[in-house]
């Protein structure tokens, strides 16, 4: 049994197919007898990467197994790819599969955009994270030493394949960062969300496959309304960055070594909360509010002390929502109430930072 969401962008539609198998039945007209690159790394390529070369019977195939790390989401590792895609000789008819986490997603896309100006692919997310977030809605890119996601672009994919499975080889860390983003969507437009993980926090730390399909159903249809209503994040797809701009600054700060992206991810919508209070869009139970939660699936919601706020305002400034020199925030009016604040203050964001430690 699957689940299956369209995602609809005008003149581009594509599946979201979630099941406990890899399964690529519904795809094999249009990768019959095609060049398919599999790109994945080296933690992930032993457990499932021959699993899927034999539900792919039907292509010619390649791989190219790349560092596994946040750290080698980098130019270098683009450069791999592309470099396996001249190897093997791969057209504009031709297709990449990527197998792993957010990383290998993002890094797998931005390489099929850029090979000949743009190549299909699909995406074999691994990890909770990339099943619910990353994997979906064709923002593709690689980090720059200067920040992360800098350099990239929107390619949508074939389709998302998502194997509920491959969650059970999850190591415990990655998995709950993968909450992170969950999380997310409660504090965007879904307050009803966070009653959800509260109630089902033990089925979902057990790692129970009914309640897991469930997180994963509801996640992909809450980011697939946002991505058709805005595919290109001109409008309301930004609030999808909740927590993200002070996450990503998080993340350089630490050489992307410190935190996992949800884990960074998780801190950052703390942070937005206490500036939603500071500015007096909120009250201060909000705050409250998404702490208990976070703690609940033990996310971090204190910055260490050893990050120095000016340090991650820095960082904040390269951030590809910086408009004409001025930050722009997605802050809360409450649980469920994101919204794209602009002209924000240096000093604002540095004393809501500092009162995060």
């Amino acid at each position: 049994m699957s689940d299956h969401i369209q995602i609809n962008l005008g003149d581009h539609q594509y599946p979201l197919i979630i099941n406990n198998a890899f399964n690529f039945s519904c795809l094999s007209k249009r990768l019959q007898d095609k060049k398919v690159l599999l790109v994945s790394n080296e933690t992930v390529a032993p457990l499932y990467l021959d699993e899927i070369k034999s539900a792919l019977p039907f292509c010619q195939l390649f791989e190219c197994i790349l560092p596994d790390g946040e750290q080698h989401k980098n130019l270098l590792s683009w450069e791999l790819i592309l470099n396996s895609l001249a190897d093997c000789g791969l057209t504009r008819t031709d297709v990449l599969i990527s197998i792993g986490g957010g990383v290998i997603c993002d890094m797998t896309g931005f390489a099929a955009a850029s090979w000949m100006r743009g190549v299909d692919f699909i995406q074999v997310p691994t990890t909770l994270l990339s099943q619910i977030d990353a994997s979906i809605g064709g923002k593709t890119g690689i980090n720059h030493p200067r920040g992360k996601n800098l350099i990239g672009a929107f390619h949508q994919p074939l389709a998302v394949m998502i194997n509920t499975t491959t969650l059970q080889t999850l190591p415990q860390r990655e998995f709950v960062a993968g909450i992170g983003e969950a999380i997310k969507y409660a504090g965007i437009n879904q307050p009803d969300f966070a009653h959800w993980l509260s109630d089902n926090q033990t089925g979902i730390m057990s790692l129970d496959d009914e309640v897991l399909r469930e997180l994963i159903v509801r996640c992909c249809r809450f980011k697939a309304d946002l991505v058709e209503q805005d595919e290109k994040e001109q409008g309301i797809r930004a609030l999808l960055n909740l927590g993200h701009t002070f996450g990503h600054a998080l993340e350089a700060a630490t050489a992307y070594q410190g935190y996992l992206h949800g884990e960074a991810v998780a801190l950052g919508m703390v942070m937005a909360a206490e500036l939603s209070f500071q500015l007096g869009f909120c009250d201060s139970e909000l705050r409250k509010t998404l702490e208990r939660l976070l703690r609940g699936f033990k996310l971090p919601y204190r910055l260490k002390k050893s990050i120095a706020a000016e340090q991650l305002v820095e960082l904040m400034r390269l951030d590809k929502k910086v408009q004409s020199g001025q930050h722009r925030l997605i802050l809360m009016k409450g649980l469920g109430q994101a919204f794209i604040a602009k002209g924000i203050e240096e000093n604002d964001i540095l004393n809501a930072i500092r009162a995060c430690v």
